[in-house]
């Protein structure tokens, strides 16, 4: 058996376009080495890495000049978070083609909507033709001036446009999950400030005139859910259970001043009620984050608040659950219903 010579750096590492290849002189014999995976026409990935999701794109988009990456493909490279089946897992899959602009509200059928996490979603504007590739989503969408940006070679739909157009695929509560990641800026008394992808008034003024785009009746509808300062999905959706359950709103990244005037930061906070949430992921079991903790609360404790933890343990058990011990607080704190 021969021995494979080895791929030029440039592209020996990532998935490339054969036409990257073909320029960095690799001869057409070495392309179709048992090494390589040929997900598309064009396309070979290297075997026995993890594939990265943006170079995968980056190899399909250097194709032509009008493809571009876009709904859950795009919001997972511009790192917004996504529920598990919308991520995605590149277990094969055969062509499929999907023209979202023209498809009635709520007549979206085929895999590339019950699971889009199968497929890379690659779009072509309003009069071009559909991308049609094996494992790829093929999309035509109605672009304007600003909706697709270029991040180190690579095109893709800007995060305000893939935002109101993930409105096309997912759930209110999982577009809200989204939005707040997207939308979540503050400025605390301990790390540094965290800036939003896009502020929540930049949201609101795209999505105001975001007219004819698909997906944008469910974003305008999310939107009014959306809150600044959340720091994680589990937050999003912990403040969701509330808020559907009718409690008094919650406020995002609440500060609390202890006895000494000192601020605490809250994950959720009702000043009213002098009532709090705390959603406790696993960094919590760190025994140096328990002793913050505690200081935490003792601290919450002496400002005259009650205190409620939430970990995912109390979330799998569902929002019957979570509601009633939030509630047995709040009217512990003088909140009737």
């Amino acid at each position: 058996m021969s021995r494979l010579s080895p791929l030029p750096e440039e592209v020996g590492r990532r998935p490339f376009a054969v036409a990257e290849a073909t320029a960095a002189g690799v001869g057409t014999s070495r392309l179709l080495g048992a090494d390589l995976h040929r997900p598309s026409r064009g396309i070979r990935v290297p075997k026995g890495g993890r594939t990265d999701l943006a170079a995968l794109v980056r190899s399909h988009t250097r194709l032509d000049a009008v493809t571009f990456c876009s709904l859950v493909s795009a919001a997972e490279i511009h790192g917004v978070p996504l529920p598990p089946w919308a991520e995605f897992r590149p277990d094969g899959g055969g062509p499929v083609t999907a023209v979202v602009e023209p498809v009635p509200w709520g007549k979206k059928t085929g895999p590339h909507f019950r699971e889009p996490g199968r497929f890379l979603h690659l779009s072509r504007g309003g009069g071009a033709t559909l991308p049609r590739r094996k494992g790829v989503a093929g999309h035509r969408l109605r672009i304007r001036d600003g909706d697709v940006v270029e991040i180190d070679g690579l095109r893709l739909t800007s995060v305000a446009r893939t935002w109101v157009d993930l409105g096309s695929l997912l759930p209110t509560d999982d577009l809200v999950v989204a939005g707040d990641a997207i939308v979540s800026e503050h400025a605390r008394s301990f790390g540094p400030p965290k800036v939003a992808m896009v502020p929540l008034a930049e949201l609101r003024k795209f999505v105001d005139n975001a007219n004819g785009i698909h997906g944008v009746r469910k974003a305008r509808l999310a939107l009014d859910l959306l809150r600044v300062g959340v720091d994680s999905p589990p937050e999003s959706r912990l403040r969701l259970m509330l808020h559907g359950a009718g409690l008094p709103e919650f406020t995002a990244n609440c500060r609390v001043d202890d006895a000494l005037g000192r601020p605490v930061w809250t994950d959720l906070g009702n000043a009213r009620y002098r009532t709090c949430v705390e959603y406790e992921g696993l960094h919590h079991l760190d025994p140096e984050q328990q002793a913050m903790d505690a200081y935490r609360d003792q601290r919450v404790a002496d400002a005259g608040w009650r205190q409620v933890r939430i970990n995912r343990i109390d979330m799998e058990r569902g929002p019957e659950w979570v509601v009633s011990r939030v509630t047995h607080t709040l009217r512990k704190q003088g909140w009737r219903r």
